[in-house]
């Protein structure tokens, strides 16, 4: 099944986007089913960041680890998902809109199953393909609104 993938247009700088999504801990602002993010280590997100988050799936909750994979700011990063039966992958992207007075976010998302999470993936992306519009919106009205 192909990857999910999904654009938005936001009316804020994309460094300003930027900075926003590249704080870890305040993904849970705009994400519906993430109940916690803790970013692991010290200093600013980069290759190499790794991030614990607790998400609601279904009626269960999950805790998985990612870890950052790109980080070119203010246009690109991407995760890979590190443990757990069902680990995702994505990669996000900003561009300048309106000589820069706005920005579209593009996000490709996919996952990989281990062990039983191998059955676990179409229900993943099922999942997902119906939450990140839902979140993208979300993002854009928390930043917009911030404006």
């Amino acid at each position: 099944m192909a990857p999910i993938t999904a654009s938005i247009e936001i009316a804020r700088r994309p460094d300003d986007v930027f900075a926003y999504l590249d704080d870890l801990a305040r993904h849970g602002e705009w994400q519906e089913q993430l109940i916690s993010a803790q970013k692991l280590g010290d200093g600013p997100t980069q290759v190499g960041t790794k991030s614990t988050e607790k998400r609601r799936m279904g009626k269960r909750e999950m805790t998985t680890t990612y870890e950052v994979t790109e980080h070119d700011p203010p246009r690109v990063f991407a995760f890979h998902g590190i443990d757990g039966p069902v680990r995702a992958i994505g990669r996000a992207t900003v561009e300048p809109l309106a000589g820069g007075s706005s920005s579209r976010v593009s996000l490709v998302l996919d996952f990989e199953g281990h062990g039983f999470g191998k059955l676990l993936v179409p229900l993943a992306r099922s999942q997902s393909r119906k939450q990140v519009p839902k979140d993208q919106q979300r993002l854009k009205e928390r930043l917009e609104s911030a404006a």
